[in-house]
């Protein structure tokens, strides 16, 4: 329904943000993790239905999701279609779009993981590691040699450690460094912040311009 909508829509991109974020959490466990005991919660037998997860490692894991990520772009600098996101319009620069948000979500998140129970930094070192480097990022938007599309790719896939160590904060025990509020709760916060942004968002949009062509950010 994106990739077939002629104008933007808050609701049909919105949604497929939050859909490939659950789909890149959900890939990122299944290459990294596996059916053995650190990765099970207490009594729980198996991670669920299902193939028990490939336990490459979040190693090996974000090799093969970089190595992907570079051949969607490679695939789009081939197509001659843009990299600016207020220019994308057509279906194709579309789909290399969604592909590349899908692949940099599952990549943000084994980072997110690797930060948050491997590294060492825990839940708020790893947090305060990505914010420091999207700090940089935010500053070299002002230098003119430094390209904001690059910036934009790379502040996106950092943007998915910096989720992925704040769910964890929020739904892991106060024993190990977390706030307890369990999955459902913690989705409740974040759905609630989400749908707060968004609209947010689109107030703005609609009072600074009126679409007459679809583009992902709202603006043609």
């Amino acid at each position: 329904m994106q990739l077939r909508s002629r104008r933007y829509n808050p609701f049909f991109y919105w949604t497929v943000i939050l859909s490939t974020s659950m789909a890149g959490t959900t890939m990122s466990d299944f290459m990294n993790r596996d059916a053995s005991a650190k990765f099970l919660t207490d009594g729980a037998t198996s991670l669920g239905w299902g193939p028990q997860g490939l336990g490459l490692g979040y190693p090996m894991g974000a090799a093969i999701l970089i190595s992907l990520l570079l051949a969607i772009f490679v695939l789009w600098k081939c197509t001659g279609l843009t990299f600016a996101i207020r220019d994308i319009v057509s279906f194709r620069a579309e789909a290399l779009f969604w592909a590349a948000i899908l692949v940099s979500n599952t990549l943000g998140t084994s980072m997110g993981d690797f930060l948050s129970d491997s590294s060492g930094l825990g839940y708020a070192g790893g947090a305060l590691l990505v914010t420091g480097v999207l700090a940089v990022l935010v500053a070299l938007m002002r230098v003119p040699a430094v390209p904001n599309v690059v910036l934009f790719w790379i502040a996106f896939v950092l943007t998915r450690p910096l989720g992925a160590t704040a769910g964890d904060f929020l739904t892991k025990p106060l024993a190990k460094g977390g706030l307890d509020l369990g999955t459902a709760g913690s989705s409740a916060v974040l759905l609630a912040v989400l749908i707060g942004l968004m609209g947010y968002a689109h107030v703005q949009e609609r009072r600074t311009a009126v679409p007459r062509t679809k583009s992902l950010t709202g603006v043609s």
